[in-house]
């Protein structure tokens, strides 16, 4: 067999190994829920955001992955079919020059970027999208190393009323979820939360709804969704924030709007009426402020 016949039928099987290989990971793509979900520690329709977020993220590195297969595959291909070979001398040409191969090289990628591009930024404005009143206002404040929840008097809370987090210490002791800080949402309607910050830096994140904000001294960040199944979450601070960061857990429960207004009125029966504003945050510049 020639040497030309023997390239032509090495390149015709990477090619074919390639192109396997590139099937069998959109195959696989398929092939489980946790795939099916990039991973991602939540179940689809968990809030009105989270479907959003998942087809992103999954879509995001299936596109990388086939990138990835692409790249690698041409790599290994140009070791085998350009490898110096017995009784080759000197050095091949060190230089060459090919347009329309320079120009692929370079709109293919640009056209990739600007695509991720703009489904990112869709999907950031429409989670972000706040032009509509929320049906319930929340004003969550970290503090180290608890949570206070100001419920704002609005569409579906008729008073303000407040639930004060207990500060965090290490016990030794088996963390008892029942006494945790715990959010109260009413399922199906749409939930603004302020996050504000008492002292340093936190950040807000519910795993399940694949959402997370940092909580700044001096500025006010938010989170909106619309929670849409019912069911208890877990929380945490997910930023270094001091001594016992790691006790700095809370959880969300989603409840049913009868639910919901019933434990509005207990907090109300409980005497925690009003909210829990700022002047209970730590201002490290208060002697400067007249």
């Amino acid at each position: 067999m020639s040497s030309q016949n023997r390239t032509g039928s090495r390149r015709k099987t990477i090619t074919t190994i390639s192109g396997l290989a590139v099937a069998g990971a959109l195959v696989l793509t398929g092939c489980s829920p946790e795939v099916e979900k990039g991973w991602l520690p939540t179940e689809r329709g968990t809030t009105n955001h989270t479907d959003r977020i998942m087809d992103l993220w999954v879509n995001s590195w299936i596109a990388a992955l086939v990138v990835g297969i692409i790249t690698w595959g041409l790599i290994v291909w140009c070791l085998v079919a350009y490898r110096r070979r017995k009784g080759t001398t000197g050095f091949p040409r060190q230089t060459s020059f090919n347009l329309p191969l320079e120009v692929f090289y370079l709109t293919i990628p640009l056209f990739m970027v600007l695509v991720f591009f703009y489904f990112t930024d869709r999907d950031q404005q429409a989670i972000d999208d706040r032009s509509k009143p929320a049906d319930v206002v929340v004003d969550v404040r970290g503090k180290q190393w608890a949570w206070d929840f100001n419920y704002k008097s609005g569409e579906v809370v008729t008073e303000d009323v407040h639930e004060a987090g207990v500060q965090a210490h290490l016990t030794g002791n088996t963390i008892d979820k029942e006494a945790l800080p715990t959010l109260y949402l009413p399922v199906g309607k749409s939930v603004d939360l302020e996050l504000n910050s008492r002292d340093v830096i936190h950040s807000f994140w519910v795993p399940a709804f694949l959402q997370k904000r940092d909580l700044i001294p001096g500025k006010t960040n938010y989170i909106r969704f619309t929670p849409t199944k019912e069911g208890t979450y877990d929380g945490k601070c997910a930023e270094l924030c001091g001594e016992y960061h790691s006790e700095m857990l809370f959880r969300v429960k989603v409840v049913s709007e009868a639910e919901f207004q019933a434990h509005m009125d207990k907090l109300k029966a409980d005497g925690n009426t009003g909210l829990l504003g700022e002047e209970y945050d730590r201002n490290p510049n208060l002697n400067e402020i007249k």
